[in-house]
C-alpha cells in the first residue's frame, strides 16, 4: 500500500512540474507583441500567416508616406523645373493613395502605426528645406531616388514571400507606386547613377531599405543649421486605432479633400 502511494506522489509531483515547465510555452505561444522572440514569430490571422516580415513592411509604408508626401508638397513650390515639379505632383499623388491603403490594412489586421516620421526621415526634410534653386532640385532628385531604390528591394521580397493576402495586396499597390516615383525622379534629370551604382556595389552590410547614405556624389552637403520644415508640409492623417483583426474589410475613410485614388499622370 505505501509503493503505491509513494509511486502516485512521485507521479503526481512528475505531472506539476512539467505543467509549471509547459505553461509559459503555451501562454506566449502564437501572440504577438508579447515580448521578447515572440514577436519575430509568423501569426495566424484570417487573411493568412503574417510574418514578421509583413509587419516590418506595412510599418514601413507608413513611415515613407509620412516624410515622402511632405517632400513631394515641397518639391510642387520649390522646384525650379517643371520636371521637379511634376515629381513632387507623383509624390503626393501615390503617397496619398498608398497612405490610406496601409492604414486599412493596418485597421484590419489590427496593427499598430507611426503618426510621425522617424529621425532620420525628419532629418531628410531638414535637408531638403535648407536648400534652394538648382542645388534644391539636385538634393530632392538624388535623396528620394536613392530612398526608392532602396525601398524597391524591399517590396519585391515582400510580394514573393508573404502569405497574408492583404500584405500581397500592399505590396502590389507599394511596387507601382515607388516604380512609379523612381521614374518620374529620373526624368527630372539631376538623379547621379554614378553615385547609385558606387552605393550599390560597395553596400556592406545590407543597408535600410529605406536610408540613402550619407554621401550623394552631387548633392550639397547640408546645412550646418538644420531649418525646420515649414509647417504648411502636411504629414498625412494620423493612423486609426488597431481593431481586432476580423474576416470582414473595413475601409479607413480617405482624408478630405483627396479622391479615392491616384491622379494619373501623362
Amino acid at each position: 500500500m505505501r509503493s503505491v502511494t509513494g509511486t502516485g506522489l512521485v507521479v503526481a509531483a512528475l505531472a506539476a512540474t512539467l505543467a509549471a515547465l509547459l505553461f509559459p510555452i503555451w501562454s506566449f505561444a502564437g501572440r504577438p507583441g508579447a515580448g521578447g522572440d515572440v514577436n519575430t514569430q509568423t501569426v495566424a490571422t484570417s487573411f493568412g500567416p503574417l510574418s514578421a516580415l509583413d509587419r516590418d513592411f506595412v510599418n514601413r509604408v507608413r513611415l515613407a508616406g509620412l516624410w515622402e508626401l511632405p517632400a513631394g508638397q515641397q518639391a510642387q513650390q520649390r522646384g525650379t523645373v517643371p520636371a521637379v515639379r511634376e515629381a513632387g505632383d507623383h509624390l503626393v499623388d501615390g503617397h496619398a493613395s498608398l497612405d490610406r491603403h496601409v492604414r486599412e490594412v493596418a485597421a484590419q489586421l489590427g496593427l499598430g502605426l507611426p503618426d510621425r516620421p522617424n529621425a532620420q526621415q525628419r532629418q531628410w526634410l531638414r535637408e531638403l528645406s535648407s536648400a534652394r534653386g538648382a542645388a534644391y532640385d539636385r538634393k530632392f532628385a538624388n535623396i528620394l531616388r536613392l530612398a526608392h531604390g532602396k525601398v524597391f528591394t524591399v517590396v519585391a521580397q515582400v510580394r514573393a514571400t508573404t502569405r497574408n493576402s492583404l500584405v500581397r495586396a500592399l505590396a502590389d499597390d507599394a511596387n507601382r507606386t515607388v516604380l512609379d516615383h523612381i521614374s518620374m525622379l529620373e526624368r527630372t534629370g539631376f538623379v547621379d547613377f554614378d553615385a547609385i551604382a558606387e552605393d550599390a556595389a560597395t553596400a556592406s552590410p545590407p543597408p535600410s531599405p529605406s536610408a540613402p547614405p550619407p554621401s550623394l556624389g552631387a548633392v550639397p552637403a547640408p546645412s550646418p543649421t538644420p531649418v525646420t520644415p515649414s509647417p504648411t508640409y502636411s504629414l498625412p492623417p494620423p493612423a486609426t486605432p488597431p481593431a481586432t483583426a476580423t474576416g470582414g474589410a473595413t475601409r479607413a475613410p480617405a482624408p478630405a479633400g483627396t479622391s479615392g485614388g491616384p491622379r494619373q499622370h501623362p
